[in-house]
């Protein structure tokens, strides 16, 4: 690897949907293909027990998150069915945990160089019909949070990707041990990164 501060590592998730749809190679690749590494690895049928801790958040999280919920179902005239924002994020809570527990994942480590921006560039919105064309969620799948709310359950967008370097720590060290996440180098990495590399 490199030695530069702007390496970071991010966990990606294929959801149960992704899963069950074929979409592994596929998602695998659009990463391999930008430059980045998958320096870990693996299958796993997530518990509710860590389904939970995965999505645990702060309680300052919790309310914006709840807030945003609450405007965004005002701007489209309607009316959420709770109105305290904690009370919508346990409830979304409930539904994500539900949606990653239901059937396998394929959960893996990307390092590379700003790894955390570029995963979520490729990852694209989280809400598929808000994604670029282009990015995973808009090219995957056609779910909506306008379907999902009406359906009571989240949206089905494939890919779950750390959105910060913090987040990214948490999430890595919930579902791999150290010794499952590897430190070696491709040779794209002379390529992408050295001074002194020539054609």
């Amino acid at each position: 690897m490199a030695n530069t501060n702007h390496h970071e590592r991010s966990l990606v998730i294929i959801k149960p949907d992704g899963v069950q749809r074929g979409l592994v190679g596929n998602v695998l690749s659009r990463f391999e293909n930008k430059g980045l590494k998958i320096v870990a690895m693996k299958m796993v049928w997530p518990d509710k027990k860590l389904a939970k801790e995965h999505y645990k958040q702060p309680k300052a999280d919790m309310i914006l998150l709840g807030t945003r919920t609450l405007e965004a179902y005002k701007e489209r005239g309607q009316k959420h069915k709770f109105s305290d924002p904690i009370d919508i994020a346990k409830d979304i809570q409930a539904k994500l945990i539900n949606y990653i527990s239901a059937g396998p994942v394929v959960a893996f480590v990307i390092e590379g160089a700003h790894a955390i921006q570029h995963v979520r560039k490729l990852r694209g919105h989280t809400n598929p019909l808000s994604a670029d064309v282009g990015t995973i969620t808009a090219d995957l799948t056609i779910d909506s949070y306008f379907i999902a709310d009406e359906g009571e359950r989240p949206v089905r967008n494939v890919v779950h990707a750390s959105g910060s370097v913090e987040e990214a720590d948490r999430e890595i060290s919930l579902w791999f041990d150290k010794n499952e996440v590897y430190s070696y180098d491709l040779a794209i990495e002379k390529i992408l990164y050295s001074s002194d590399w020539t054609a």
